[in-house]
Parts: C-alpha cells; structure tokens; sequence
C-alpha cells in the first residue's frame, strides 16, 4: 500500500499511545499526539469524574494544542480511549477541526472495561470519511496485543 499514513491519538494514561506505538511499528507513516491547550489533570478521578465527565455532559470539544494538518495523508488511525461511552473529547475537537474528504478513518480504542461503545461509528459520522473496522484493546492488552494488531491490520488489507 502506497498510501500517505499518520497515526493521530489521544493518550491520558499512555494505553492509547502504547497501542499507537505498536500500531506506527507495524504500518510505519507519522505519528500526531492530540494534545489539549489545557492538560487534563493528573489525578485519575479528577480528569475523569471532573473535566472529562463536565465536557462528556455538555458536549463540549477543548482546545487543541495544535489540531494537526492531515491534508496530506490517505489514511489516518484515529486513537482514543473510551470515555464515558464515547471517544475522548479531544479526538472530537480534532476530528471537527480537520477535512477528512476523501480520507480513510482507521479507529483504535482502548478502554478499562467498557468496550467500544459507537465510537467507530460516531468518528465515521463526525468526518463523513471511510471509516474501516476498528481495533479495540483493554488497557495496553496482553502477551497476544501485537498478533492481534498483526490479524487486525492485514484484515484491513496492510
């Protein structure tokens, strides 16, 4: 596959971006670490049951350090933790921010327990773009983590 690729994901606790990691090494391309303007707090209840819950509630997308320029890239892994049954407020201000036209959405989501939700979906919605069958790990995974990314992407046609 000659296609332009980048690897974009938001990671609070690092699962996120372990399995971009894992990913990147696997299909190469570039990565992009979406990044909020103001850091989430460092504190697991207060990111999550605070400011992650507040934004979840009322639908609010935070700023972006820098919102990425996918204009020259095909394909684009889209990252991000399951938060509150849908993907991390970030990854939406960065999928609202950007042309997916003509693009292709892969999605990868981690979570703790919850699975993955519409999150697929809804980045399928939010972009109008090509979205293919996601990747969903608990956590960082296991000992399998790299086989199953190997089945999941040679699925996809990598």
């Amino acid at each position: 596959m000659d296609k332009k690729i980048l690897i974009a994901y938001f990671s609070w606790s690092g699962n996120t971006k372990y399995i971009a990691e894992k990913i990147h090494s696997q299909v190469g391309g570039d990565m992009f670490r979406i990044e909020t303007a103001v850091p989430y707090p460092s504190d697991y209840n207060e990111a999550a049951y605070g400011v992650a819950k507040k934004q979840h509630e009322e639908g609010t997308k935070p700023e972006l350090k820098d919102n990425g320029n996918i204009s020259g890239y095909d394909v684009i892994f889209v990252g991000t933790p399951a938060w509150w049954y849908e993907m991390a407020p970030a990854v939406k201000t960065f999928l609202s921010e950007n042309n997916f036209e003509g693009k292709t959405i892969i999605p990868f989501i981690t979570h703790g327990g919850g699975g993955k939700y519409t999150i697929a979906e809804d980045m399928g919605k939010m972009t109008n773009a090509k979205t293919l069958e996601p990747l969903v790990v608990y956590g960082k995974g296991d000992s399998n983590t790299d086989t199953q990314i190997k089945e999941w992407l040679n699925k996809l046609g990598f």
